[in-house]
């Protein structure tokens, strides 16, 4: 009896070996998985960069503009933003989209449209009101076709999205309007390049300690490199694979296209979607599975203010990452699209399960770390025996997802500052690389957000509301 009781235990602490084990393989093979996806990407994107070749200017009269401006609350910086998108685009109508402000910022545009017959308020009141971005857009599409003649040729008007805090480049118009851009008629939208303007403040936290300014003026720095490095690859890959995306702000788009949109079975009105946290660029989707053709322009950028508060910044990309799951409905369309070719499918479910990806191996990194504890304590040696084994691929796979965030660095410094040395460049790398961890958080933040059905969302604050309004700054060069 004896040895039959001890052949039962040494049977079961075999079958719980391989079951930890079979347990410990999967996770290892998910991560490895997840690092090899995400250097597929890299790869894609660091090629496109490499190969991206300027493109010729187009003639920005050849077209209508109409850039609108939504704001909420924006007192601290829409007086200068008018006068700097009238400096770049002096021909333009500028629509400013009034959420139901509380602050002096209908006032301040009621007094450039005094001034200025091409300045317009659209004014929106609650209940109507602060539901959403897309909602205010929708208000201003609206308007603007309500306002053009009769007759007018709507394949030659261009409505543009520019934040309340944003400033056009020179030249930009004549980019947007180029040959591979809308002087395509097949094109409906283009998404320009978005850069922080205060990249280089000395001191964003006015009032602060060293080390308070030293952490923000490397989070502005890292939101930089993000959109002028790491983003631009991203949208050369997918202006490839046909499935470029369309951010809140520097987007422009054919009215037309939007018209398109309006024909759908109850979007009356309505080209972006409403009460949805990525409007922008679930619009671009929607044009893209309407058969339009998207693409990116490198040579035109619009300028931004980085946040310098980790709360805030936190905030803001947390509602990223769960707009960016709620675009997650639009995978059978996608998939079933003719528009999309399979390289844009792919790119397009890469986007759509980031945030997935970051949230499971959150989960599974505990999981990971309490299974190879318990065996330690339970199984040493055949535990040590599985790490010996497995362990240097983790190794190597975690080493390997690291480069690629270093080398942003590097294309950081040689496109924006090329007058910094080489060890400057590898050190935003390695701020790159850390910074990107920041995704971990927001998704899995974003992931409790939607289980507890919090879909709703607070204006995220500038950081000018906290000082006074400055004078009008001219166009960015």
């Amino acid at each position: 009896m004896p040895d039959v009781l001890h052949d039962w235990m040494v049977l079961r602490q075999d079958t719980i070996v391989r079951f930890a084990g079979l347990i410990s393989l999967l996770l290892v093979a998910y991560m490895v998985l997840v690092f090899g996806r995400f250097l597929v990407y890299w790869a894609g994107s660091r090629h496109a960069f490499r190969r991206n070749r300027p493109a010729e200017p187009g003639d920005p009269t050849a077209f209508r503009w109409h850039l609108v401006i939504p704001c909420r609350d924006e007192e601290a910086v829409v007086a200068q933003t008018l006068a700097g998108l009238r400096a770049c685009a002096p021909e333009a109508h500028l629509w400013v989209i009034d959420d139901d402000s509380e602050d002096a910022t209908r006032e301040l545009v009621l007094a450039a449209a005094a001034h200025d017959d091409r300045v317009h308020l659209v004014q929106r009141r609650r209940p109507h009101a602060r539901i959403g971005k897309g909602a205010a857009l929708n208000a201003a599409y609206r308007e603007i076709s309500a306002w053009l003649p009769a007759d007018a040729d709507r394949s030659r008007v261009v409505i543009g999205v520019v934040d309340a805090d944003g400033r056009l480049g020179a030249g930009t118009l004549a980019q947007v309007c180029g040959d591979k851009a809308l002087g395509r008629p097949d094109t409906g939208a283009v998404q320009i390049g978005v850069r922080m303007r205060n990249a280089d403040d000395e001191l964003p936290l006015p009032g602060r300690g060293r080390a308070a300014n030293a952490f923000a003026r490397a989070l502005v720095r890292m939101q930089d490199v993000e959109f002028q490095a790491n983003n631009a690859g991203m949208q050369l890959l997918r202006r490839r694979t046909g499935s470029v995306g369309l951010g809140g702000n520097g987007q422009f788009v054919r009215l037309t296209a939007l018209d398109s949109l309006t024909a759908e079975e109850g979007r009356a009105g309505r080209p972006w979607s409403e009460r949805a946290l990525l409007e922008d660029y679930e619009s671009g989707l929607d044009l893209r599975l309407a058969g339009w053709r998207l693409t990116h322009v490198t040579e035109a950028r619009v300028s931004q203010e980085a946040l310098v508060s980790p709360r805030r910044f936190l905030t803001q990309r947390t509602r990223w990452a769960q707009g960016n799951m709620q675009c997650l409905r639009y995978t059978g369309r996608v998939l079933r699209s003719p528009h999309y070719t399979w390289s844009g499918k792919a790119e397009v479910m890469y986007t759509f399960l980031q945030p997935v990806a970051c949230v499971l191996l959150v989960l599974l990194t505990p999981l990971s770390i309490a299974i190879t504890a318990a065996g330690l304590v339970l199984f040493p040696a055949e535990t040590a025996d599985f790490q010996l084994r497995f362990g240097p691929y983790m190794a190597v796979a975690f080493v390997v997802a690291t480069l690629p965030m270093v080398f942003w660095g590097f294309t950081y410094r040689t496109l924006v500052h090329p007058d910094r040395r080489r060890l400057t460049g590898l050190l935003w790398g390695v701020l790159v690389w850390i910074y990107a961890y920041h995704l971990f958080v927001v998704a899995t933040r974003a992931a409790v957000r939607m289980l507890l059905g919090r879909n709703g969302w607070a204006k995220t604050r500038r950081n000018a509301e906290k000082v006074a309004v400055g004078a009008p700054t001219a166009v960015e060069s």
